[in-house]
């Protein structure tokens, strides 16, 4: 297995363990955080890395394997999905964001299997794939360190929030609204682009 596979493998080691620290109560804050965020964003940051680098590492080396073009973006949703989930669950994001995003994957991986079937041409990743996933990690890096705790959105309107916390707020609102944006036009894009696999 080369470099990149195994940072590939890693990241989605890096998911059970990010889960396993959202259910420890771990004692204490640092800014006004608690040290579990703190720690799971940090398990976060370095499994983006991680999917950066490993692509980067595969082109560079010439390394491309077919094991990596299937785990690499599976690693990418599991996380993805995954961390949302446990901020669902925290009340720190609506459920309807990973909803949309789940919803998605779906829709797109079924195109592949269709296009894969057909012998057609998969469509290659637009500037709105692109988009969604750069905003959707930052955004979830950002809902991590969201000072008080509670639902994003309902907190955008919430005028006890003051100085960081409300900083901290507009931008990952901004963030997860393009992220949500550019999911539905990223599927959107997958499907009008591969729309003649479907006449037949």
């Amino acid at each position: 297995m080369n470099l990149a596979n195994k940072l590939t493998v890693f990241r989605m080691i890096l998911v059970p363990i990010i889960v396993v620290v959202s259910l420890i109560n771990i004692q204490g804050t640092w800014l006004g955080i608690g040290i579990t965020f703190w720690i799971m964003n940090l398990i976060f940051i370095i499994a983006s890395i991680t999917d950066k680098l490993d692509g980067y590492i595969a082109r560079s080396r010439n390394q491309i394997t077919t094991f990596g073009k299937f785990l690499d973006p599976l690693a990418d949703k599991i996380l993805v999905l995954s961390t949302m989930l446990i901020l669902v669950e925290k009340g720190m994001i609506p459920a309807w964001i990973p909803i949309i995003v789940l919803a998605r994957e779906f829709i797109v991986s079924g195109y592949r299997l269709v296009a894969v079937e057909k012998g057609g041409k998969v469509v290659a990743a637009s500037i709105w794939g692109k988009l969604k996933t750069v905003t959707q990690m930052l955004a979830i890096i950002f809902a991590l360190i969201n000072i008080n705790g509670t639902n994003i959105f309902a907190n955008f309107v919430n005028t006890n929030l003051t100085g960081i916390e409300l900083i901290i707020n507009i931008i990952t609102t901004v963030l997860l609204t393009i992220s949500v944006i550019a999911t539905v036009f990223s599927g959107w894009d997958y499907l009008s682009k591969g729309k003649d696999l479907f006449k037949s």
